[in-house]
């Protein structure tokens, strides 16, 4: 077994490295180290999770997909590599097309002609877009994204699905819901949060704090991640498409994990009250039975407690979190 990671150096990819690794997978990691967000703070998560393999490449570029693929001899690829931001897809819609579909695809290919055993990929929970279901389901309808960032990636269940169809390929979707844990993309709430809170600047808190999320520890996504390839290697590989969600499957309130970051950090912030931004939704609710039926797990980390240990990075990591929130984004002419 030899797996490729893509997106190596960002926070799902970099602990996912890590714990491939420890098991003992050869394991080769690449990433752009676009400057979405910090890049020395990618080099830091990299060093401090003991990852010294990760090698620099963009994966829109087909000649430098192809030309790894043809060294390496890849039999399992677990492709992380996209541009994150529901946001900033309303502003940068250009980038989105060319890591998050022409990145795709290459990938795509790349493992169509060197016959790669399995496929997984990086979806997201935010498909589901403005979903009335109450529960999140694989089996719902996924037609109306809330943005273009979550339009690439249902387009990428799509190209999926087709090379299944055509090629018998094996694919995985991992749908991931709101993920938070050390070394956590600065620019989602759970750092945005602890950066405004430990710099005593307003929080800002859209919809007026009518939000839920399922968030989900670091740790249970791995975890999860990994007991799925070996799930599939064990039972043996198949041309089909599968997705699943991965999250905790229990939805939180905005405001019931700020006050319990506020109350783990032993301090509080002052609040700025702002409209629904485009492109997000009000809630998302994994359900993660078909994920529980495959690998037999579910999450073991219970919110408060998680809370608990993301703040005490933070306080040893202050000078890696973000100085203020993002800018509120609206649309354009």
């Amino acid at each position: 077994m030899k797996v490729l990671v893509t997106g190596a150096a960002g926070f799902i990819g970099a602990w996912l490295t890590k714990r491939l690794t420890e098991d003992g997978v050869a394991t080769v990691g690449v990433d752009s180290f676009s400057d979405y967000y910090s890049v020395d703070y990618k080099r830091a998560r990299l060093e401090a999770l003991g990852i010294r393999n990760c090698r620099l490449l963009d994966v829109s570029d087909r000649d430098a997909v192809e030309a790894l693929f043809r060294r390496e001899g890849f039999t399992h690829v677990i492709h992380l590599a996209a541009q994150a931001g529901v946001r900033y897809s309303v502003t940068h819609p250009h980038v989105y097309g060319q890591s998050n579909l022409t990145g795709f695809l290459n990938v795509l290919e790349a493992c169509r002609q060197h016959g790669v055993q399995h496929l997984y990929y990086a979806s997201s929970s935010s498909v589901y877009g403005h979903s009335s279901r109450e529960v999140f389901s694989e089996k719902d309808p996924v037609d109306h994204p809330a943005s273009l960032y979550a339009a690439t990636k249902r387009a990428n269940e799509l190209m999926a699905d087709s090379y299944a169809s055509l090629y018998g390929m094996s694919l995985t979707g991992l749908r991931f819901f709101t993920v938070y844990g050390p070394w956590g993309r600065p620019d989602m709430a759970p750092m945005l949060f602890a950066g405004s809170i430990m710099n005593h600047q307003p929080l800002q808190i859209f919809n007026h704090g009518q939000m839920a999320r399922d968030f989900t520890w670091v740790g249970d996504i791995i975890e999860s991640v990994v007991r799925l390839i070996n799930t599939h290697r064990a039972g043996g590989e198949t041309g089909r498409h599968q997705v699943f969600n991965i999250g905790r499957g229990e939805p939180t309130a905005l405001m019931d994990f700020i006050t319990w970051l506020e109350d783990a950090l032993g301090q509080q912030a002052p609040r700025e009250w702002l409209p629904m931004q485009d492109g997000d939704v009000t809630r998302t609710w994994a359900d993660t039975s078909r994920l529980e039926a495959v690998i037999d797990y579910r999450p073991t980390m219970p919110l408060a407690t998680g809370v608990q240990h993301l703040a005490q990075w933070c306080l040893d990591h202050q000078q890696w979190l973000p100085t203020r929130q993002v800018v509120p984004i609206t649309k354009t002419a």
